[in-house]
């Protein structure tokens, strides 16, 4: 079997986001993105929720398990879903210019 290396271009946004919106109203537009994966039920980010919503992703094409590696990623409590607070940390881990860039106001918001 042949290993194939993949790179994959990615700019980070938030940064920039951060610049033009203000450190509120960026927490306020990931609130915003929660809410638009969360189950409205649970009010948390679950397999289902996700799997249905990825289409607003444009993520069409996830399979169940890349599903379960991007909850599981955030899941700090165990519970197999995302609370908004776990969602939030996780969008900042995965953007290195919120982590290293913008470290003065991450710790007023986390």
């Amino acid at each position: 079997m042949e290993v194939v290396d993949i790179a994959v271009d990615f700019e980070d946004y938030f940064p920039s986001m951060v610049e033009s919106m203000g450190a509120e109203g960026f927490i306020m537009e990931l609130c915003n993105g929660f809410r638009l994966l969360m189950d409205v039920e649970r009010g948390l980010i679950t397999f289902e929720s996700l799997k249905r919503n990825s289409v607003v992703l444009g993520l069409n094409d996830l399979r169940d398990d890349e599903i379960v590696c991007m909850l599981s990623e955030g899941d700090l409590d165990g519970d197999g879903a995302l609370n908004q607070v776990e969602f939030c940390i996780l969008m900042f881990r995965l953007s290195p210019g919120l982590m290293y860039n913008n470290a003065q106001w991450v710790d007023e918001y986390i």
